[in-house]
């Protein structure tokens, strides 16, 4: 299976270069892989860039999830990630992520600097 660049989901969310759009679609329309990385990087240009809201964020990756075409890498980790994010948007995807990765590979606590991370189960302020 094919996999995706960070700006290949950005344009299927965004849709905002016509071209692009038309050539991401064609590249996933025979089934697409989706890592980790290509998904942090993604909620990551949309907040910075796009300026878009944690609810917009929220509802990009669910659409992700449930793309026809798209084979996200461990969506049960990702969606306890989104619901992580959800409950507490100020944390960012990225972080929620983060935790449920360590989650599933075995590896809590998650130690981190980060106070709101921190009261999150599973994870340790340091």
């Amino acid at each position: 299976m094919r996999a995706v660049d960070t700006n290949v989901l950005v344009r299927l969310i965004t849709r905002d270069a016509p071209k692009q759009v038309e050539a991401a679609e064609a590249f996933v329309a025979n089934g697409a892989w989706v890592s980790h990385l290509a998904l942090a990087e993604a909620t990551w240009v949309l907040t910075a860039v796009y300026d878009l809201s944690a609810q917009e964020i929220a509802r990009a990756v669910e659409m992700l999830l449930q793309h026809k075409n798209l084979a996200l890498q461990d969506p049960d980790v990702i969606s306890a990630a989104l619901e992580h994010f959800r409950m507490k948007p100020s944390l960012g995807f990225s972080d929620c992520l983060l935790l449920e990765i360590a989650r599933k590979a075995g590896h809590l606590p998650l130690g981190t600097f980060d106070r709101r991370l921190g009261k999150l189960q599973g994870a340790h302020r340091i």
